[in-house]
C-alpha cells in the first residue's frame, strides 16, 4: 500500500511535495505437505446375460408372372406393396402381302403388210391333135 503525506499540512487537494512513508509488499507462496493418503483399488465383476431378441430382416422373393391382358408395359404397385416390373422382348415378324405391282395389258392390232414372194408357176396345157368332135361341156 502506497501512503503519501503532504508536508506542509496543506489542503490535500492543492498541488505540494509527497513523501512516501511506507511501502508493504505481499509474498505469497506455496508449500507442499502430505495431508493423508487414499488407496484406490479396481474390482471387475463378471455376470452372464443371454437374452432372445427379435428382429425384422427384409428379403427380396422374385416370381416370374404372365404378362396381363392388354398389359400396358409401365411398372406396377400391387396392392400388397410389391413391385411388377415388365420385361420386354422383341419378336420378328415377317408379313407376306400380295399387292398388284403393275398391270400388263394386251390389245390386238391389224396391220396391212407387203411381201414380195417369188415363184415359178406351172400350167400344164394338154394339146389334142386328130379327128375330135368340138366337143363342149
Amino acid at each position: 500500500m502506497n501512503r503519501t503525506w503532504n508536508g506542509t499540512g496543506e489542503d490535500p487537494d492543492n498541488e505540494g511535495a509527497t513523501l512516501t512513508a511506507h511501502d508493504e509488499e505481499l509474498i505469497v507462496d506455496k508449500r507442499e505437505f502430505v495431508s493423508g493418503s487414499v488407496t484406490a483399488r479396481k474390482r471387475v465383476e463378471s455376470e452372464r446375460y443371454q437374452d432372445v431378441v427379435s428382429r425384422e430382416v427384409e428379403y427380396g422373393d422374385t416370381e416370374i408372372a404372365a404378362p396381363l391382358e392388354g398389359d400396358s408395359g409401365e411398372i406396377l404397385t400391387l396392392e400388397d406393396g410389391s413391385i411388377s416390373i415388365p420385361l420386354f422382348e422383341e419378336r420378328i415378324v415377317v408379313r407376306k402381302e400380295l399387292v398388284v405391282r403393275e398391270r400388263v395389258v394386251i390389245r390386238k392390232r391389224v396391220t396391212t403388210e407387203e411381201h414380195r414372194i417369188d415363184a415359178t408357176l406351172k400350167s400344164e396345157h394338154i394339146q389334142i391333135e386328130g379327128d375330135v368332135e368340138d366337143v363342149t361341156p
